[in-house]
Order: C-alpha cells, then sequence, then structure tokens
C-alpha cells in the first residue's frame, strides 16, 4: 500500500505502553488489578498469570486531564522470564515493583536486567506500604545497595509508596508515568499503515489461528491485511482488549485478529499491507529466509520432547524452564511444538522417536490420541501450574538421566615388600599414606604414575592381626590381581558409585 507523505501534521502523541515488573510476590498482579478495576488474580491457576495480555485504561490526572495508558499483562513468575522480557522489548515504560516488607529480591534484578536490555525509562513502586512489616527507609536503602538510586536517595529514578491491595498512592503512580511519557514524547504517524508486535497467538477450535497485536506506530482499519513472519490474516473480525468489535485501531492499542493463515510467533513484528496478493508476497519472501532448528548437543544422549499448548507465549516459557537443566551426560531435545490439543497426529510423529515425551499445558489428548499413545508406549504428561511443570521436567529428566560410573579414591598405600605370589595372589608389606583402605575394596596398581591394573583386598593385618579397614601404618595384605607388583609400586583404593 502506498505511504502518504509524512508531515509534522501526521504526527501525534500516542498512549504509554507499561509493562510492571518484579518478583512474583511483590504484587504485580495485584496492581494491574486494580488499575483496570476487574478481579482477575483469585481466578488464576496457581495463583499467577499464565498467558501475556494487554488492557488499556484511562485515567485522570491530578491537573484534570483524561488519558490513556495501556498495560502488558506479563507473568512475574522465575519460569515467564523470556515472556518478562518480550513485554519488556515491546513496552515502552516499566514499572520496577518492589515490596516494603522484603526489599530487593533476585527477581527484581533480573528484572530490573530485562528492563535495561531493552532500553526503555522505568519508575519505581514500592508495594505494600500498608503491611505491619512495611519499612519504606530500609527498602530504599536496599534499593540503593543494589544500584537503583531513586530520587531524595542521591539519584534521578522516579517512585512512588502505594498500596496495591489499598490503592493508596496509585494515582501518584500512574501521574508519575504519564509525566515520563511526556518527557519521553512517544508518537506515531496516522497517515502510515500499521505495525508493532504479536504479543500472543493461539489455535482457538472455533475460531481457527488467532493472534493479539501491539500496534507501536500507525492505523489498522477493517479491510487490511496484517502479515508476521510466515502468517497473513484479513481484517474481518478485530476486537479490542474487551473483546468488543472494532473496525480501527490506533497506535498503542492491542487488538485482537481473527482468521490467520497460521498461528504467528510471538513476539515477531507485523505489518499491514492492502491486498491478500501484497500478503502472500511478504510471506514468499519471508519463507525463503534460513531457518535454524533447535540447538542441542548430539554428540549426547538425547530426551526428546514435544510441547504443545494453548497459546504460543507459554511455549516460551516452557522452553526458557527447560535451559536450566543443564548436563553433560544428556541433552534435551525438542522434536516439535505446537498450539492445540494433543492430537493422534502428535502421537504418530513422535512413536518412532525412543523414549519421547509428549508435555501439555493448559491441553488435553482427546480419547483416540490417549488409546493410540497407550498402544504406541509414547508417555504424556498435561499439566495447568507451571510449578507442577517444572518439578516434573526435574524428575523425569533425572529419571532418564544415563547412569554412569564414578570411581570415589579412599586411600592410598605404597608397597615396601612383596613376600610371595600364587597365581593372582600376592601376599605384601605396605604404608597407608592417606585415607582409608578397606578389606574387600578395589583397588588401582600405579608405578611412577602410570596405572598397571587392578585388584582386589583380600586380607589386612596389623601388629598380627586381621583388621578390616587400615588408616595409617604399615600393615600386610593379601592383594588378588593379575598384575606383577614390585615393591616402590602404590596402591589407590576405592568406592564405585553410580551417578
Amino acid at each position: 500500500m502506498a505511504k502518504s507523505k509524512t508531515t509534522q501534521s501526521n504526527i501525534v502523541t500516542r498512549p504509554p505502553i507499561v509493562v510492571i515488573m518484579g518478583h512474583i510476590d511483590h504484587g504485580k498482579s495485584t496492581l494491574l488489578d486494580y488499575i483496570r478495576s476487574s478481579n482477575i488474580v483469585a481466578g488464576e491457576a496457581g495463583g499467577i498469570t499464565q498467558h501475556l495480555s494487554a488492557y488499556r485504561v484511562e485515567h485522570t490526572t491530578k491537573d484534570g486531564l483524561t488519558k490513556h495508558i495501556t498495560f502488558l499483562d506479563t507473568p512475574g513468575h522465575e519460569a515467564f522470564q523470556k515472556m518478562r522480557f518480550r513485554g519488556a522489548d515491546i513496552a515502552d515504560i516499566a514499572i520496577l515493583i518492589v515490596s516494603a516488607e522484603d526489599g530487593v529480591k533476585p527477581q527484581t534484578l533480573e528484572a530490573l536486567t530485562c528492563i535495561k536490555k531493552a532500553g526503555i525509562p522505568f519508575i519505581v513502586a514500592i508495594n505494600k506500604i500498608d503491611k505491619p512489616g512495611a519499612d519504606l527507609v530500609r527498602t530504599q536503602s536496599s534499593l540503593i545497595e543494589n544500584e537503583i538510586y531513586i530520587e531524595g536517595m542521591g539519584g534521578d529514578i522516579s517512585w512512588a509508596p502505594i498500596s496495591a491491595k489499598t490503592g493508596k498512592g496509585v494515582d501518584e503512580l500512574l501521574d508519575i508515568l504519564l509525566l515520563t511519557a511526556d518527557l519521553a514524547e512517544f508518537t506515531t504517524d496516522e497517515h502510515e499503515n500499521a505495525s508493532g508486535s504479536v504479543i500472543e497467538g493461539k489455535l482457538d477450535s472455533k475460531r481457527g489461528s488467532t493472534a493479539t497485536l501491539m500496534i507501536k506506530n500507525g492505523v489498522l482499519r477493517s479491510g487490511d491485511f496484517v502479515v508476521s513472519g510466515t502468517s497473513f490474516a484479513p481484517v474481518r473480525i478485530m476486537e479490542d482488549w474487551s473483546g468488543k468489535t472494532i473496525t480501527e485501531a490506533r497506535a498503542s492499542e492491542p487488538v485482537g485478529i481473527v482468521g490467520w493463515s497460521d498461528v504467528p510467533s510471538v513476539g515477531a513484528p507485523f505489518i499491514t499491507v492492502s491486498s491478500k496478493k501484497d500478503a502472500e508476497k511478504h510471506v514468499q519472501e519471508h519463507a525463503k529466509a534460513p531457518t535454524h532448528e533447535t540447538d542441542y548437543d548430539a554428540t549426547l544422549p538425547n530426551i526428546p520432547l514435544l510441547i504443545k499448548a494453548d497459546v504460543l507465549g507459554t511455549i516460551d516459557a516452557i522452553l526458557h524452564e527447560l535451559q536450566k537443566y543443564k548436563s553433560d551426560r544428556f541433552t534435551v531435545r525438542i522434536i516439535g511444538t505446537g498450539v492445540g490439543p494433543i492430537s493422534s497426529n502428535d502421537i504418530h510423529n513422535v512413536s518412532a522417536t525412543p523414549q519421547a515425551i509428549i508435555v501439555g499445558f493448559n491441553v488435553k489428548p482427546d480419547r483416540a490420541a490417549i488409546d493410540l499413545a497407550e498402544r504406541l508406549g509414547v508417555e504424556i504428561e498435561t499439566f495447568d501450574i507451571i510449578y507442577k511443570l517444572s518439578e516434573w521436567l526435574e524428575t523425569a529428566l533425572k529419571a532418564r538421566t544415563p547412569k554412569k560410573e564414578e570411581k570415589i579414591v579412599t586411600g592410598r598405600a605404597k608397597i615396601l615388600k612383596h613376600f610371595s605370589s600364587q597365581k593372582n595372589a600376592h601376599v605384601l608389606g605396605g604404608r597407608a599414606e592417606e585415607g582409608t583402605l578397606t578389606l574387600n575394596q578395589h583397588v588401582r596398581i600405579t608405578r611412577r604414575d602410570v596405572v598397571l591394573g587392578s585388584g582386589i583386598l583380600k586380607n589386612l593385618q596389623q601388629h598380627k592381626s586381621n583388621v578390616k579397614a587400615i588408616t595409617e601404618g604399615e600393615f600386610g595384605m593379601q592383594l588378588d590381581s593379575k598384575v606383577e607388583i614390585a615393591p616402590g609400586d602404590y596402591i589407590e583404593a576405592f568406592d564405585t558409585v553410580i551417578t
């Protein structure tokens, strides 16, 4: 579609897109819930928000001006770090929330790292000031100790004390937020076609492929075509964040688009064109770009996983969770991902891969898939709480880790005298130099640090008495070994441990 020539009159201010980030228990969801005045927290599985969405609210400033703010709803749990980073990357401003009871936590710093990588301004909200254990001064000190230099404490980072539960201080926080946005001057060209990012995608059993888009510039209208990667959709059904059907959307507005050729990738950019022909041309050009398979170490035994979820953002989170499981003995191989229920096709696709596991999050297998999985011996595990998924992954991956033998040296002795040999039985005199040597223990025999072979301690004597272990001094022994042993050789006693 041809663009109109940009003029100053086309450039208008757009509302800020805001992300709230911080430690899981510091009140991110409660603050967002209070701001949009609807209770979503209590009904969520596991007490956390599972999917990335967006909401548009109005705020009347202390000067009496009514302005819009768009909030990205990004989960706060550690497992959703990748989603959090994507949220920070799409947002214009971040609110870093910190509890007045706990101060800065590791996840606070993790969130701050995401914000800094995204290169966006941020303000600090010190939450839970209504709690008995709240200590504003201590929390301020905690921020400074972690190089978060707030105003009034030697820095220039704006902050506000709030209670997300009662709403105290929230209006002041939003005023600061809008002031920060005014200083940053976020603008859009309303003569441009809409562009921005995909913030969620899913396969709906009734509506087909759907995606939520965040418009960063331009205007999206009914009749346009949106393109993201190898996916495109005609803008016929367009909904705002509340589900209301609309015919036009401007910058900083989240919109839902139904009818994609395929579910677009979360975090991917989108553009707008005027015709299906143009959309297909962009898709073909993108399809020519090189693609990369999921990296895994082909030299190690691998554990194959197929991941199915209700939305793409959750797949991102699961992939991030899997990055925790590093091992020099196995590697996790992602053999596929997808949105929608677990189907018979999924079972067939993994059945030829030994030890393959299908992991589902907020999706279930249908009856035919369950029957086929039982018949073909394919393991399926489904979850609706991220904690349970994390626990299961850790247990399952450990159970499938190949076992290995490890030799733990317990003691070392020097051979002083070789008394006699009969077949493989050697009668020797030695001196314990470190650790413990135990009856019936296996030993390595070395000469000038070169391993000659191995043997078993069949008898131990010290002070003319049979003993079960030697810890120090000179002693006699019978050692079963095929090695020709000589004075000056060393023996190292070891235990074999299966790990």
